[in-house]
């Protein structure tokens, strides 16, 4: 007789309450399971998957020892939570991951009451944390409160800025640091265990906090050689001493994927009642499945892909991607003047800068995630005559926007901004969209902002800002592909400010800034079947405006609509300013800004999202057809 296969073990755990029933010899299995289903979940929806794959057995370990969600998990980034996500009553809907209506890519408080905290930009977890323990005793609780953050993310001065407050404040606050790029420790194995479990136990934390309270009354001298002698043993031993000066106990290092010296640990580290306390753990990203492991970026971010050989199914195009256009074209820039240089925050292939890297090795900066740094480094190579590309996702930029003001626009240095993700991003979401940075850019004197409206004018526009001598200057751009249009081999330098005109008409102007320019067109084709003469104008800039384009299209058209993939106060509002100070709104005029909501948009595929903000060619025609029912409308109340 064939005997059945048993359940598997993850059928059985539908939330951590569930875990926390089984046996511990049953979690590895659990581990396993849970790899497995993370890699085919992901193969259905791409995504995130080798950050995920590499916390699975801490992911395990984590929920089984701690009360969550009572005891507060946060992850840093988000990304790494996919096996969380199934651990906490989402397994149903995981293979929604990314999708319109389905399950975020990141950690969101509106889904589930085991996500704490969102968390989809890197190193807030710790600050976040802190705040939730001090709330935590302010109230008289007693919960816990676990950050894991990666070591990536702790190259961020923020992680910092949060540890030296943590440990100031002395708040119960357990920090993991998931160190999955070997960056910080060396390869673990019984005897760091050993060591691990002996420092992370109740009578030796205690014992070192006796030992900090004793030697704070002994002389000086005596107290400073004492301490020194301490940490250079511990150094020696655990390589904990910089967490311990910012005032943390140090645990670890610890393999993160061995749960028999997980679980003793995270234990320990429950039961002290002391802290903070660093848990320093080792994991290996894409852990367990062999394409990823094999992988130079470890499957980071992923398209569908077939389980069994790893292959990745690319979308079918003619058209190169912005991100490469511009890493191509500053290559073309750089030939030319050896006086630019690239800037990256932690994203070289993300940006393209991996490509200008490879050819320009000493001319290309990766400061890490450290946005703030970024700007002002590039500020800093500015002054002394080098042209620095400081190329960020627009989005991520919002971080260093303190240093764009003051150390780079306020001082008019001529610091080229690229900011890759511009407008929508599709399945990243809301945390990822680059909506803001026309508004927060436009408001700045001595600004020049231009938009790409396809991958010829994204070559143009390198060319521009490598030219710009005389301020600072940004130039944005989509996530995707181009339209397929004939390029140029190399760009041309554009005149500032100066937009230009893509098809005469009499009646309707659309006037688009950036990659909307093929929806314009489209609405247009629309229009001339309704018997509407069509302008179509490309702004090129939205600062400085091109305000002989602009008036002549407020005199000659009975409608102005402008069409931008931004927020409320970006463009739309830099031309209805200066339309209203023309006393052109006063003669007639009928105008329409289209931005995106004033809302933040879930993740969905772009078309649908920009169907959903009203800035699809349909849109454009149906605001067209509202504004003459409303005249038709009022003029019948007229007669």
């Amino acid at each position: 007789m064939t005997q059945r296969p048993a359940t598997p073990l993850l059928d059985t755990v539908e939330f951590p309450s569930d875990l926390r029933r089984l046996p511990e010899s049953d979690l590895q299995q659990v581990a396993d399971e849970l790899r497995a289903e993370t890699i085919d979940a992901v193969s259905v929806t791409g995504g995130h998957l080798g950050a995920g794959l590499g916390v699975v057995e801490l992911t395990v370990a984590l929920h089984h020892v701690f009360n969550t969600p009572e005891d507060r998990l946060i992850w840093d980034v988000g990304h790494q939570a996919y096996p969380h996500k199934i651990l906490t009553g989402r397994r149903e809907r995981i293979r929604t991951l990314r999708q319109g209506g389905g399950l975020s890519g990141f950690t969101k408080r509106s889904e589930s009451e085991y996500d704490p905290f969102g968390a989809a930009h890197s190193s807030t977890s710790i600050s976040a944390g802190l705040g939730m323990a001090v709330a935590r005793d302010l109230a008289g609780g007693d919960n816990h409160v676990i950050a894991v953050i990666g070591d990536g993310a702790m190259s961020a001065g923020m992680a910092y800025e949060a540890m030296n407050n943590a440990g100031a404040l002395g708040s119960r606050l357990i920090v993991i640091l998931n160190d999955n790029d070997m960056s910080i420790a060396p390869p673990v194995g019984a005897m760091s265990a050993y060591l691990a479990r002996l420092g992370s136990g109740r009578a030796y934390l205690k014992l070192r906090d006796i030992g900090k309270q004793l030697s704070a009354q002994l002389p000086r001298r005596l107290d400073s050689a004492i301490t020194r002698a301490v940490e250079h043993a511990r150094g020696y031993v655990t390589g904990g001493t910089m967490f311990e000066e910012l005032g943390f106990y140090y645990v670890g290092p610890i393999d993160g994927h061995n749960l028999d010296h997980l679980l003793p640990v995270l234990k320990n580290v429950r039961d002290a009642d002391i802290g903070p306390i660093m848990v320093h753990v080792v994991t290996q990203k894409g852990k367990g499945y062999a394409p990823a492991e094999a992988s130079a970026d470890k499957y980071h971010g992923v398209q569908k892909f077939d389980v069994i050989t790893g292959k990745q199914a690319k979308p079918a195009s003619n058209a190169p991607s912005y991100t490469k256009v511009f890493a191509q074209s500053l290559m073309a820039e750089a030939e030319a003047d050896e006086k630019i240089v690239a800037i990256t925050a932690a994203m070289p292939s993300g940006t393209g800068l991996d490509l200008f890297g490879q050819a320009f090795p000493k001319r290309t900066f990766d400061v890490g995630i450290a946005e703030q740094h970024a700007v002002t480094f590039a500020a800093g190579m500015a002054t002394e005559g080098y042209k620095p590309f400081c190329a960020i996702y627009s989005t991520f930029l919002q971080r260093g926007y303190d240093q764009l003001v003051h150390d780079v626009a306020i001082q008019n240095l001529p610091v080229r901004f690229a900011l890759d993700r511009a407008g929508l991003v599709g399945a990243d979401g809301a945390t990822h969209a680059g909506a803001f940075d026309l508004a927060y850019l436009c408001c700045l004197p001595n600004m020049v902002v231009m938009a790409a409206a396809d991958e010829a004018e994204l070559v143009h526009m390198v060319r521009t800002a490598a030219a710009h001598e005389s301020g600072p200057i940004a130039l944005r751009y989509p996530r995707g592909d181009g339209r397929g249009v004939e390029m140029p081999e190399r760009g041309e330098v554009l005149e500032i400010g100066k937009g230009r005109v893509i098809r005469e008409g009499s009646h309707v102007a659309l006037l688009s800034l950036g990659t909307r320019l093929q929806e314009a067109e489209k609405a247009a084709d629309e229009l001339e079947k309704l018997g509407l003469s069509t302008t179509i104008a490309d702004a090129r800039f939205a600062k400085p405006l091109d305000e002989a384009l602009i008036r002549d299209l407020a005199l000659n058209h009975d409608m102005l609509i402008s069409i931008e993939e931004g927020s409320k106060g970006g463009f739309g509002a830099m031309v209805l300013h200066f339309l209203a100070e023309e006393g052109l709104l006063d003669q007639g005029l009928v105008v329409r800004t289209l931005t995106l909501p004033d809302l933040y948009q879930d993740q969905d595929s772009p078309l649908r999202q920009y169907a959903e903000a009203g800035l699809d060619a349909a849109a454009i025609v149906k605001t067209v057809q509202d504004i003459l029912a409303r005249q038709k409308a009022s003029a019948s109340a007229r007669a």
